[in-house]
């Protein structure tokens, strides 16, 4: 069948113009209104009476027509093509295993940083607890330092209480150490535990004391009160709620200055330096500096 020719359109005039238009139109509506093979047929619209002209008439009709089921139907096509390919990607099963290894990780990056955060939390709050436990549940007071019988070394006491909470607290004491100022600098002097005992775990549920002997007879101490050393004795500990102790670990440092009366200091010269009625007192406690 041969396609026919196209008409010379330069060569018609205006009146062959209208024509060649509103046959072509008619055309269009008869597709149109036929539809593709299998569907219903539409009923065509008459055209309108005309007003004026016959274009006149064919431009009101293209104008209210709506648009060409053809048009709508290829639409509707190609978005079923696209809903159909998409729904061969979702089937595809290497995809689906991609997507569910990528949820699971997301998800199991959910549930450990959950898990980090109440670990954090809950070790936060305990480590509150045994702070709060260390420093206003526990009360340490220097009680004395005094002269060791028939030695060169001085003895001091620290009492310790556990108060206002129930449950003991385990206290580690690390080594005492003791200083005697010197100028302006601060010596170290030698320190033990008394009685030959190590140092070890106290388990404190009530009152304790803990001693530590040290040797503080050394040259060129200052004087800051007439005829007594200055001293200070340094008590670090840990202190934890659960023996053994977990992560409810706090560290509590306990400085004391004294004032300590040498071994072989003279008590007439001191009451007059120092405007004492009695004897001197072997040592005089300080506020914390």
């Amino acid at each position: 069948m041969r396609t026919p020719r196209l008409p010379d359109l330069d060569r018609l005039t205006p009146a062959e113009k209208d024509a060649l238009i509103l046959s072509l139109w008619e055309t269009v509506q008869a597709l149109d209104r036929d539809g593709p093979a299998g569907e219903a047929r539409v009923p065509a619209q008459p055209l309108p009476a005309p007003a004026g002209s016959a274009v006149q008439a064919l431009r009101h009709r293209i104008g209210t027509t709506s648009r060409s089921r053809r048009n709508q139907a290829d639409a509707g096509a190609r978005r079923g093509g696209a809903a159909h390919a998409l729904g061969r990607l979702l089937d595809y099963r290497p995809l689906q295993i991609l997507v569910l290894l990528v949820a699971l990780a997301f998800l199991a990056d959910l549930a450990l940083g959950w898990h980090q955060r109440q670990q954090a939390a809950a070790r936060h709050a305990e480590t509150q607890r045994v702070e709060q436990a260390a420093s206003s549940g526990l009360f340490m007071e220097l009680l004395r330092v005094g002269y060791e019988p028939e030695q060169s070394a001085y003895r001091a006491t620290l009492r310790m209480e556990r108060i206002g909470a129930d449950g003991a607290l385990y206290i580690l004491q690390n080594p005492p150490r003791v200083f005697v100022q010197t100028g302006l600098t601060w010596q170290e002097v030698p320190s033990r535990a008394a009685d030959g005992k190590a140092w070890g775990v106290v388990a404190l549920d009530g009152g304790a004391d803990v001693a530590v002997l040290f040797d503080a007879d050394i040259e060129g101490w200052s004087e800051l009160m007439p005829g007594y050393m200055h001293v200070q004795l340094q008590f670090d500990q840990l202190i934890s709620l659960s023996r053994p102790p977990g992560d409810d670990i706090v560290e509590r440092a306990n400085r004391f200055y004294v004032y300590l009366k040498p071994h072989d200091a003279d008590d007439e010269d001191i009451k007059r330096r120092a405007g004492f009625k009695g004897t001197p007192p072997a040592f005089l406690p300080m506020p914390p500096h």
